[in-house]
């Protein structure tokens, strides 16, 4: 694991309260879940489609369930968890909203992450005719697993049309540090904390 993947994934970790339970839907190798166990005194499961992930997240010893999110939550009941965790998995799926809607039923907090395509360097490769390739988005058009593009201007959109309200939101550099100040043009990495309103 890079240092700038370890800081980004240590930033994040601070916005869980410690001793939370936390559902990671698209937990990957099991990283976060394990630092948040560690450091953090929480406890949860992950959920990953990816056999080799799995197994790194067994290895680890995090409780991970094999499942494709495209499948739903319904297996969780409302408020089962005080974190929900999506970390650049909410660009892969199909039905974006309807999963940023699950993961605010199934938990009080909600934190997501995704990578901005506003982010000053993909709009300079718009403008030169072609689709941006950078850290935050490594993959040639025709072979990417994103399907859906967003913004961080965007997403905050969504997430208030859905229903929610934003506690924290900023952008991350592609070296794992927090930008404030025009996020949505100077940060690689988007990042929302919210909650469901009232």
């Amino acid at each position: 694991m890079t240092g700038h993947h370890q800081d980004r994934l240590a930033r994040i970790a601070e916005l869980v309260p410690p001793g939370s339970r936390v559902l990671d839907l698209g937990c990957g190798n099991g990283a976060l879940l394990a630092l948040l166990r560690d450091q953090r005194q929480c406890t949860g499961y992950g959920v990953e489609i990816d056999d080799t992930h799995v197994l790194e997240c067994v290895q680890r010893g995090v409780n991970v369930l094999q499942r494709n999110l495209e499948d739903g939550l319904s297996i969780f009941d409302d408020g089962s968890f005080d974190v929900v965790l999506q970390l650049d998995s909410l660009q892969n799926l199909r039905n974006t909203e309807a999963m940023l809607r699950e993961t605010a039923r199934v938990g009080r907090i909600g934190i997501v992450s995704f990578p901005n395509f506003a982010h000053w360097p993909h709009r300079l490769s718009v403008l030169r005719g072609r689709m941006p390739v950078s850290k935050s988005l490594p993959y040639q058009w025709y072979d990417t697993p994103n399907i859906r593009v967003t913004t961080f201007k965007d997403f905050d959109t969504l997430a208030r049309q859905n229903g929610l309200r934003v506690l924290e939101s900023f952008g991350l550099d592609p070296q794992g540090d927090e930008i404030r100040r025009w996020p949505n043009l100077r940060a690689s990495t988007a990042v929302f904390k919210f909650e469901k309103k009232a």
